[in-house]
């Protein structure tokens, strides 16, 4: 479905329009920041959001897995917002995401919004996993070829049409990559900011997520 073929440090992936990245050989499927429960987080401090963001990133989330039927998937980090998110979780959707945790072996990485992720969930916690050429870990440290990481929610923007269209993206030089955030409820920083481009030693491009195909996009 519209997924955009490349290799990342001698590894075939596919950058799927859903935001995860899915590596056939190994049947291992790479998601990043989904973030759940930001909007109750910030509905303690006053700012009111409308409460599903949860249920609309887990729903896709068991959706891709279905599609896909992953042996193993490794959640890059900021899966939830903050120490207290999965308490908060609703009963109904806490069960969905255990029933999905439950299809195949499932990686938790640490990140910076949940340093230790879930205990009552099932699946290993690391501070990251590396497996054949590839380093799965939360931020990225643009020292080591292979590298997937999260944390920045890449975003491009481009004219077309004397239009301007925004969407997530992944950003990559072959040799790295920054992964689009996942979760319903998050911002993004430009694929052409500063920060993002620094970590990347050659000339790096970016996979624009469409409705139905991941575009490339020349940064």
């Amino acid at each position: 479905m519209g997924s955009y073929c490349f290799r990342l440090n001698g590894a075939d992936l596919e950058a799927h329009p859903a935001g995860i990245l899915w590596w056939p050989s190994r049947r291992l499927l790479a998601v990043a920041d989904l973030h759940l429960e930001k909007a109750s987080a910030y509905a303690l401090h006053g700012v009111f959001l409308p409460p599903y963001d949860s249920a609309a990133t887990i729903i896709r989330l068991a959706t891709v897995c279905a599609a896909l039927n992953p042996a193993r998937v490794v959640a890059m980090g900021d899966s939830f917002h903050d120490d207290e998110a999965e308490g908060r979780l609703d009963p109904g959707v806490a069960d969905v995401l255990t029933g999905v945790v439950q299809q195949c072996e499932w990686i938790w990485l640490a990140g910076n919004h949940d340093p230790l992720p879930p205990a009552a969930l099932e699946g290993l916690v690391r501070e990251e996993w590396r497996e054949g050429p590839l380093v799965f870990r939360h931020e990225p440290n643009a020292r080591e070829p292979g590298e997937v990481a999260g944390h920045l929610h890449p975003k491009i923007r481009i004219s077309r049409r004397g239009q301007s269209v925004g969407a997530r993206c992944f950003v990559t030089d072959g040799s790295q990559l920054v992964m689009p955030a996942f979760g319903a409820l998050t911002g993004g920083l430009s694929a052409r900011d500063p920060d993002v481009r620094r970590l990347f030693r050659s000339r790096a491009f970016a996979l624009m997520l469409g409705p139905e195909k991941v575009h490339p996009v020349k940064l």
